[in-house]
């Protein structure tokens, strides 16, 4: 079981969000932080506490001192106090005032921000004055959002595989689109640049008709067209379309973890000799902690200096609680995995195009935690399959059962989107009906607009904009 502290910080309620303790935070941010984020971090900690230290392995620690080992040494009141103020302070700040208070917070002050988009969008939410319902909701949502900024699927079916109402989720859209970067959580591009617009105050604008009504005219930048349908010059036109290009088509693209070529996964999906896939963590990328023996056999000591004590006793309760932490992510990821193995046979013998619906909800029923739990633990983390490196949140997917009975994730429609693109005659591309009639020959029935949301969410051109003239 995790320590109840770390329990609690995972299940606060709105009101003991906005007042989390330095400790909860910590571990709250461990939860989120991917293999880069957290070897900076523990090396962080280990330098400010002087009780840590970077070890090869990590050790197995009593919760508490024995008793006698507090009072075994009380004859040696002799020792020199200013001999053992030294020695305390000696691998940590030698500059600090001593102040507990003060100490603390700037080791939790120096420690690395988080990179990710839904990380950021997490850090906003946690400010914001909201209920615990409303703030529930909008974690998970913060969880369905991609790495470009825009929703995985429409809102009525994000609703379906969340234990969330349509209004509640509508509510935490609305106060997430309020949040940095402009045009978050929109389900397309029309949707993202509409709502800068809006945040910039130019709702009713002229650019913000040419969005909602000729954004396939303003890429070929048929002007003239434009300014005929909208009862405008032309000029007026071209102003328009230049502000336009001043928003932001990709509001996640800063947060991008894929445009690091230095992203190292934290799971790992093998086989073992007789052929059966498990889970392994990347434990070869991260450093591990333990408490410093110095320190602890000090403490035994310093009975005469309570000051002292005080300071050595606080430091080493914060470096077990942050090595609980960490320990608690590992687990919580490594059980992840193995379920991603269990509910996924098909992606792991055939690929992206074989995934199945599986929720956050999902996971977390099942492993015995909360979503929002399962929406921190994924976040900008990746995982080494059998069919490449892939972003965690990609397996978390409402879906589809085709008339065989086949359940298929978004991320296959997806998958089969791009292949048939793939295969396209470029001289005659396939529209989006064209695409939707052909997913219904192979069983899977989408609607024309969602094809077009899917289209959108690849990168897809519209098909007057794919062709090619040999």
């Amino acid at each position: 079981m995790p320590p109840p502290a770390f329990q609690q910080g995972l299940s606060q309620n709105m009101s003991q969000q906005q007042t989390l303790s330095p400790q909860m935070r910590q571990s709250l941010e461990i939860l989120q932080a991917n293999t880069m984020e957290l070897t900076q971090l523990i090396s962080q900690v280990a330098e400010m506490n002087p009780t840590l230290e970077v070890g090869e392995e990590n050790e197995q620690l009593d919760d508490t001192l024995a008793p006698d080992a507090e009072h075994d040494l009380e004859n040696l009141s002799e020792f020199d106090d200013t001999w053992r103020e030294d020695q305390i302070l000696m691998h940590g700040n030698q500059q600090s005032s001593g102040s507990d208070d003060e100490l603390r917070d700037f080791l939790y002050n120096s420690i690395v921000a988080p990179q990710t988009l839904q990380q950021h969008l997490v850090d906003q939410l946690n400010h914001a004055a909201v209920d615990d319902e409303k703030h529930a909701a909008a974690e998970y949502l913060i969880g369905c959002i991609n790495d470009r900024g825009f929703l995985d699927d429409t809102l009525e079916n994000l609703v379906t595989a969340s234990p969330f109402e349509l209004k509640q989720i509508r509510s935490a859209q609305s106060l997430i689109q309020g949040f940095d970067p402009a045009g978050v959580c929109a389900e397309n591009l029309t949707e993202s640049l509409l709502l800068q617009l809006q945040l910039l105050g130019r709702g009713n604008s002229l650019e913000s008709r040419i969005i909602d009504q000729h954004l396939d005219d303003l890429a070929r930048h048929k002007f003239s067209d434009i300014a005929r349908a909208q009862g405008v010059s032309q000029e007026a036109v071209v102003e328009a379309a230049d502000r336009i290009a001043q928003l932001n088509p990709d509001p996640g693209a800063a947060f991008d973890a894929t445009s690091n070529p230095h992203v190292l996964p934290d799971l790992q999906i093998l086989k073992d000799s007789d052929g059966n896939y498990y889970a392994k963590l990347t434990n070869e990328f991260l450093p591990t902690l333990r408490i410093s023996n110095h320190y602890k056999d000090l403490l035994a000591k310093l009975n005469s200096d309570p000051k002292a004590r005080k300071y050595l006793k606080d430091n080493i309760h914060e470096g077990r609680q942050i090595m609980s932490a960490v320990s608690q992510r590992q687990e919580t990821l490594l059980k992840i995995g193995s379920e991603i193995i269990l509910r996924q046979p098909d992606f792991l013998e055939h690929g992206r195009g074989k995934l199945r619906p599986m929720t956050m909800h999902d996971i977390a029923e099942k492993i015995g935690v909360h979503a929002a739990t399962i929406s921190r633990a994924v976040s900008g983390k990746y995982i080494q399959t059998p069919h490449g490196l892939m972003d965690l949140r990609a397996f978390f997917a409402s879906g589809y059962t085709t008339q065989q009975g086949t359940e298929i994730s978004n991320t296959g429609v997806r998958e089969a989107i791009q292949q048939l693109v793939a295969a396209e005659n470029t001289a005659k591309p396939l529209s989006d009906t064209a695409i939707e009639k052909q997913l219904k020959e192979k069983g899977i029935k989408v609607a024309r607009r969602t094809i077009a949301k899917y289209r959108d969410q690849l990168g897809i051109l519209p098909s007057h904009l794919r062709k090619r003239h040999s």
